[in-house]
């Protein structure tokens, strides 16, 4: 008797013992990529950053925020990839990537678009912005959460300077490999040298390309003033990064977590905002610590630029990618004017 007692109190304490190491709830993972160094004066990273601790603390650590900063998970392609099948819960993506699996979003390669930041919100907050990324998330899988800014885009180069688009004639600028911004060089006279991101800087210091355009952001964390002179502001392109969610993942969530989700995406996103808008109104006090020589355009001049690019670019987006979409975004940007 009382050894049958003593191997039923075993078996109890062994059984207690299993389902105590058990977790009440399993633990969800977000793995969030991104594209800049993991540094807190990074806006990417620090947004980041920004997005864990609150989720985190949000959940009482139902959910776990695993950071991958600096391409680590790929490519903006593979990480496009890797949101459609859900191997990537969040990732924050340049608008040329996630025009790599959704087409409409070539149409941010219109130039010369947005008066302001403030016009720029104005567009991707509202209403044509919702639209549009619904569109994306019924076409794909993937949920946009919010648009973020990857900075106004510039021209650089280590020839001259630039005001005219007579200026840059007989120049070979790298552009990212997209067809709108080869349409756009092409129609200012330069040669566009399409020259993936990661082999740009090596392209710049040989001699492959002569300029680029990018955002301050992007020239500093590249560190690419240190092969380029002379810097045109010319703000050709209000550049951006969306906040992406796999969206079976996003509806798996219970509705508390999706809560905190969303609002640390919204925090995020006002980090990213403000450290790179910051980084934008300062770009010539930036850019010429470092070096550069630094051409500022007057309205008149960013004319001559805007009548030189955006007829054929507009041609192009309206017969090779959507008529709808660019009569719309123009139309909500004409809207936001007012």
């Amino acid at each position: 008797m009382r050894y049958t007692r003593l191997r039923l109190a075993i078996s109890l304490a062994a059984i207690l013992s299993s389902l105590s190491a058990l977790p009440a709830h399993a633990q969800k993972i977000i793995k969030y990529a991104h594209f800049h160094p993991a540094r807190m004066d990074q806006s990417m990273h620090a947004s980041a950053v920004t997005f864990k601790e609150h989720v985190e603390k949000a959940t009482s650590g139902s959910i776990k925020v695993e950071i991958y900063p600096a391409g680590q998970l790929g490519s903006a392609q593979q990480i496009m990839e890797g949101l459609r099948l859900g191997t990537v819960e969040l990732g924050v993506v340049h608008e040329g990537g996630v025009s790599g699996v959704y087409r409409p979003f070539n149409i941010f390669g219109m130039p010369y678009m947005f008066q302001s930041h403030a016009h720029a919100y104005a567009v991707l907050d509202g209403p044509f912005g919702k639209e549009l990324g619904e569109d994306l998330k019924k076409k794909t899988g993937i949920r946009l959460m919010a648009y973020a800014d990857n900075g106004v885009r510039h021209f650089t180069n280590s020839k001259r300077v630039i005001r005219t688009p007579d200026d840059m004639k007989g120049l070979k600028i790298r552009v990212q490999p997209s067809p709108v911004f080869i349409e756009l060089v092409k129609a200012l006279g330069a040669s566009p040298t399409a020259i993936d991101w990661g082999e740009t800087p090596a392209a710049l210091a040989q001699g492959t390309a002569d300029g680029q355009e990018n955002s301050v952001t992007t020239i500093m964390s590249a560190s690419l003033y240190q092969h380029q002179k002379y810097a045109t502001l010319d703000g050709h392109i209000y550049g951006f990064f969306g906040y992406l969610i796999n969206d079976r993942f996003y509806k798996s969530l219970t509705n508390e977590e999706r809560l905190a989700v969303d609002a640390g995406v919204e925090k995020a996103k006002v980090v990213h905002r403000d450290m790179t808008r910051s980084l934008d109104l300062s770009a010539k006090k930036v850019l010429s610590e470092k070096g550069m020589q630094v051409t500022e355009l007057t309205p008149a001049e960013v004319d001559q630029f805007r009548n030189a690019t955006q007829p054929p670019v507009r041609k192009y987006l309206e017969t090779s990618v959507s008529k709808e979409w660019t009569d719309k975004i123009l139309s909500a940007i004409e809207a936001a004017k007012k």
